[in-house]
């Protein structure tokens, strides 16, 4: 996954609290980081993606490939 794929990814997941869950959600799973610390320290944001998952409850089959763009028609 990458960055865009994730930021992408949390807003269409979390809309308008994307912003807060980033910089206030503390992540256990990431050694008590924030999301947005987390991206800045350089762990993968796939892994964060799935940590944020957890931690909101998303259901799974909303957390596979999120925030990946759509492939072009030919």
């Amino acid at each position: 996954m990458r960055r865009s794929e994730f930021e992408r990814a949390v807003d269409t997941e979390f809309g308008p609290r994307a912003g807060a869950l980033m910089a206030d959600l503390v992540l256990p799973t990431l050694g008590g980081h924030t999301a947005r610390q987390a991206i800045d320290t350089g762990m993968p944001p796939r892994e964060i993606w799935l940590a944020l998952c957890d931690e909101m409850d998303v259901p799974r089959d909303r957390r596979y490939g999120a925030g990946r763009m759509e492939p072009r028609r030919r």
